[in-house]
C-alpha cells in the first residue's frame, strides 16, 4: 500500500533561506511529487537561481544515470560466468 503524497510547505521553515528550501525538496519537484503551486515556486526560483539551477541539473542527470544503468542487462557471457562462479562459491 502506497502512502499519501504529502506536499511540501509553501514556504520555507523558520530561519530557512530559499535555496536551503528549494534544495531539500529537488528530488519531491523531479519526482512529480509537488502540489502544482509547489512546482510553480520550484520553477520560479530555479529560473533566477544559478547555483540551484545547477542542482537541479546534477540530480537529473544522477536520476537519468540510475534509470539507464538500471534498464542495461549485463551480456549473456558475463551473466553465465557470474553463475558458474556462485554455483562454486556454494558448492
Amino acid at each position: 500500500m502506497t502512502e499519501p503524497i504529502v506536499p511540501i510547505p509553501h514556504e520555507p521553515a523558520a530561519g530557512e533561506t530559499e535555496c536551503e528550501h528549494a534544495l531539500v525538496h529537488l528530488n519531491e519537484y523531479l519526482d512529480s511529487e509537488m502540489t502544482p503551486q509547489d512546482e510553480v515556486r520550484m520553477r520560479a526560483h530555479v529560473a533566477h537561481c544559478a547555483p540551484c539551477l545547477a542542482e537541479l541539473s546534477v540530480e537529473e542527470l544522477v536520476k537519468q544515470l540510475v534509470r539507464r544503468s538500471c534498464a542495461e542487462r549485463a551480456p549473456e557471457t558475463l551473466r553465465i560466468r557470474i553463475r558458474q562462479q556462485l554455483t562454486i562459491m556454494t558448492t
